[in-house]
């Protein structure tokens, strides 16, 4: 453009705007429009499946202070800690930013099995029990998470919501077991889970895949038009450190000052069991969230994905079929990347926003 007309600059400065304004629109699922038209924004609708810890709880303020998102409900399910747990951080989150998102308790067990492979008692370093915010004030909905996610998705609008899961699977994989068709109504599923070069809760395995992995396996078999899989490759890239905690916050919020508690403590967490080689930490479930937003905040890769469900040394790992050995084409899509500034930046800017007045 250094050798264009200043008529025929501004031309193609607009038109770029314009193909970016249109883009924005397809990825949505809207229509592409013309620059100098400004519709209003369509949000996109999710629903986060969570096992409340420190990093579900920074996807979920995510979730719901995103201008560009919709979260229409959170389910619950056994996974960082206990039902109980995990039910109540949810509700503890939403009342800490002043959100009032439906909370469904969901499975307190894996589909198959009686517990984990291995079962765990107690909160971990990185997550504890209950989150460090006040008990809760609002209260559990009536309806379970699998009858909630079923009867979400056997309706048309269900094509509209993107599904989240960001703990175990044994909510969408009990659902989908109950009622099969609802597949065809769930137009994408991002979930946090799964590694092809790394794992954390054994040598092979991520924990939310190895918690359950029939379940797993029953989620990467259904067929689903669109499946994003945000592994640990991808969000040991885009690691949050200390002093991005410090600017959460100095933001002045209530989410940024919990992210600042939740990521300190991952850090130290971080730096015990991992050892560290800088004072950071991943804050796995909320870059899922936020790929939703910004597709370029994760790097991916087509594959055929499926889980080991039975080796001794290998339970709940995700095998990632790059090069056709098993022969059958891709059936997701595997982050084994991210940009760790734009993540960052995406933080900075969703949580440092308040939550509209009742």
């Amino acid at each position: 453009m250094a050798n264009a007309t200043p008529t025929r600059r501004r031309f193609l400065q607009a038109a770029g705007l314009a193909g970016i304004a249109g883009w924005a629109g397809l990825r949505s699922g809207g229509r592409a429009r013309a620059a100098g038209d400004q519709p209003a924004r369509r949000r996109q609708k999710i629903i986060l499946d969570v096992d409340t810890g420190t990093d579900d709880a920074v996807a979920l303020m995510f979730g719901a202070l995103h201008p560009d998102l919709e979260l229409v409900g959170a389910t619950t399910v056994k996974g960082n800690v206990g039902i109980e747990f995990t039910t109540e951080n949810t509700l503890r989150v939403f009342d800490h930013i002043g959100v009032n998102i439906p909370v469904y308790r969901g499975m307190a067990s894996p589909i198959v099995r009686s517990d984990f492979p291995t079962p765990q008692s107690g909160g971990s370093a990185f997550h504890g029990q209950y989150l460090d915010l006040p008990p809760s004030r609002s209260q559990v909905r009536d309806t379970d998470a699998v009858d909630f996610l079923i009867q979400t998705y056997s309706r048309e609008a269900g094509r509209e919501i993107i599904l989240v899961p960001v703990g175990p699977l044994s909510n969408v994989a009990m659902a989908l077991k109950r009622a099969p068709k609802i597949v065809d109504n769930i137009p994408e599923i991002v979930l946090m889970g799964g590694a092809h070069d790394m794992g954390n809760v054994t040598a092979s395995a991520e924990f939310n895949i190895w918690a359950d992995p029939e379940a797993a396996r029953v989620v990467f078999r259904s067929g689903v038009a669109k499946l994003t899989l945000v592994t640990l490759d991808a969000t040991h890239k885009a690691q949050v450190s200390l002093e991005d905690a410090a600017k959460l916050r100095a933001l002045g919020t209530p989410a940024g000052a919990a992210a600042a508690t939740f990521v300190e403590r991952r850090v130290k967490g971080y730096m015990e069991y991992d050892h560290q080689a800088r004072p950071a930490a991943p804050v796995h479930d909320a870059l899922a969230v936020a790929s939703i937003v910004n597709p370029a905040v994760i790097t991916t890769v087509p594959a055929f994905v499926d889980v080991e469900t039975e080796g001794a040394l290998t339970v709940g790992r995700t095998v990632v079929d790059r090069r056709g050995r098993m022969t059958a084409p891709p059936n997701a899509r595997v982050a084994l990347g991210a940009d760790e500034p734009l993540f960052v930046r995406m933080l900075l800017e969703t949580l440092g926003r308040t939550a509209p007045a009742a």
